[in-house]
C-alpha cells in the first residue's frame, strides 16, 4: 500500500480519457450523419469519397450541359416545324399559280403570300439561343461526362443552297411558279434531312444524359458506403460509450479513495 502512486487511479483515468474520446467520436458522427468526421478516421476513404464528391459535382455539371443542349435542339425542332409548314404552303401556291385557269394578275395574288412566306423562313434562320446561332452549320462541342468529353452536335443551317433557292424564287408567272416548285421541293427534301439530324441529336443527348443520371447515383452509394454514418451500428456504440464512461467515472472516484485506507494505518 502507497500514498505517492496511485496506480489504479492512474489505470482508471487513463481507460476514462478513452472512453470519453471514443464518445466524443460517436457523438460528432452521430450529429454530423458523417463516419469520417477526420482524416484519422479514415485516411485512405476520406481520400476516395473526396475525389468522388469532385467527380459527382462535375457529373452534375456535364448533365446540366447535355439538358442545356437538348433544349436547344428542342428550339431547333420548333423552328424548324414552322418552316416545314411554310414549305409546304409554298409548294401548294407554287402548284396553283400553274392553273392555266389563272392569269398573271392572280398569280401575282400567290406571290404575295409566297414572298410572305419566304421572308419567314430566311427570318427563321437567323435566330439564336441564348446568343449562339441555331441555324449555322458549325458543330456544337457539348460536354458529355465528368472529364469533359465532347461530342460535336450536328449543326443544321437554314443558309443552305436548297434553302435560300427555294426564298429566292417567285410565283407570279407560270415559268416562275415550275421553277419555284423544284426550288421548294428541294427545300423540303433538305428540311427532312435537317430534321431527321436534329431528332438523332436529341436522341443521342437522351441517352447520355440518362446515362450519367445512373453514373451518379451509383458513385454516390459508393461515396455513401465510405463516408455515411450506419446510424443503428453508430447508436449501439455510443450507448456502449456512454456506459464505460459512467462506470469509469464512478472507478476513478473509487480509486481516488483507496489511499485513503494508508490513513487507518497511520492512525
Amino acid at each position: 500500500m502507497v500514498i505517492n502512486t496511485n496506480t489504479a487511479s492512474a489505470n482508471s483515468s487513463q481507460l476514462l480519457a478513452d472512453s470519453s474520446s471514443k464518445l466524443a467520436k460517436s457523438l460528432q458522427r452521430l450529429s454530423s450523419g458523417s463516419k469520417l468526421t477526420s482524416p484519422e478516421d479514415d485516411a485512405a476513404g476520406m481520400s476516395v469519397s473526396i475525389r468522388f464528391d469532385a467527380q459527382i459535382n462535375r457529373i452534375s455539371a456535364a448533365s446540366s450541359n447535355v439538358s442545356n443542349a437538348t433544349s436547344f435542339s428542342q428550339t431547333q425542332d420548333g423552328f424548324l416545324q414552322k418552316v416545314g409548314k411554310a414549305l409546304d404552303r409554298m409548294s401548294e401556291l407554287s402548284v396553283l399559280a400553274q392553273d392555266t385557269t389563272k392569269t398573271n394578275t392572280d398569280r401575282g395574288l400567290y406571290d404575295k403570300e409566297f414572298q410572305q412566306l419566304g421572308s419567314y423562313v430566311t427570318d427563321i434562320a437567323g435566330k439564336d439561343f441564348n446568343g449562339v446561332s441555331l441555324f449555322s452549320s458549325a458543330t456544337s462541342a457539348v460536354t458529355i461526362d465528368s472529364d469533359a468529353t465532347k461530342w460535336n452536335m450536328s449543326g443544321v443551317n437554314l443558309g443552305a443552297t436548297e434553302y435560300t433557292a427555294a426564298t429566292a424564287t417567285a410565283v407570279g408567272t407560270t415559268t416562275g411558279a415550275i421553277a419555284a416548285l423544284t426550288a421548294v421541293k428541294a427545300a423540303i427534301t433538305q428540311l427532312a434531312t435537317d430534321r431527321a439530324t436534329v431528332g438523332s441529336s436529341m436522341a443521342r443527348l437522351s441517352y447520355t444524359r440518362d446515362q450519367m443520371s445512373v453514373q451518379k447515383t451509383n458513385l454516390s452509394a459508393a461515396n455513401s458506403r465510405i463516408k455515411d454514418v450506419d446510424v443503428a451500428e453508430e447508436s449501439t456504440q455510443f450507448a456502449r460509450y456512454n456506459i464505460l464512461v459512467q462506470s469509469g467515472t464512478a472507478m476513478l472516484a473509487q480509486a481516488n479513495t483507496q489511499p485513503q485506507a494508508a490513513l487507518r494505518l497511520l492512525g
